[in-house]
């Protein structure tokens, strides 16, 4: 059994949309988007999800939704003592199923490093397009990730809603 099944079983974990003092988990956006600035453009209209394990919050998520039906993640954090566990994946599950209702599409851009686009090919991201030097033209300072030098952002992208979720 693994840890997501065991915390679930249990009913530890809960997902809420939190609408208000979304600052107060800046700690956390900090781990999915280290400049300030760059949250303060997408975190007031964005969906701030945070997930809790009791009343500790181990991972956060934040997801704009765009006109002509997509939506965008702008940031997937988990606290470092629960990666690797399955949280990030459990949390973007529930996001699926809650978009899909209302978005044909979930875009995220991210940095092009191996264990991150790895975990969002792992789960139904394919690759859309590229901003080329986005990191280099829009942060105060070098962005490195798994050591790489980050330069564009890459986006990717999942259907969300399916022939037969379409017509339901």
């Amino acid at each position: 059994m693994s840890a997501i099944d065991l915390l679930t079983r249990e009913k530890r974990l809960k997902i809420r949309l939190v609408t208000e003092r979304k600052k107060r988990f800046l700690d956390l956006l900090l781990l999915g988007d280290e400049q300030e600035n760059m949250i303060d453009h997408y975190l007031e209209n964005g969906d701030l999800w945070v997930l809790f394990d009791a009343n500790k919050t181990i991972a956060i998520a934040v997801v704009t939704v765009e006109p002509k039906g997509f939506c965008e993640l702008k940031n997937l954090a988990v606290e470092r003592t629960y990666q690797r566990l399955g949280i990030g994946s459990f949390l973007l599950q529930y996001l699926f199923n809650q978009y899909r209702k209302r978005c044909h599409t979930m875009y995220v851009g991210t940095g092009e490093t191996p264990k991150t686009l790895n975990f969002y090919k792992k789960n139904g991201f394919i690759f859309s397009h590229r901003l080329k030097n986005f990191f280099l033209d829009n942060y105060d300072h070098p962005v490195v990730d798994e050591g790489l030098l980050l330069r564009d952002m890459v986006y990717l992208k999942r259907k969300l809603k399916t022939a037969t979720s379409e017509r339901k």
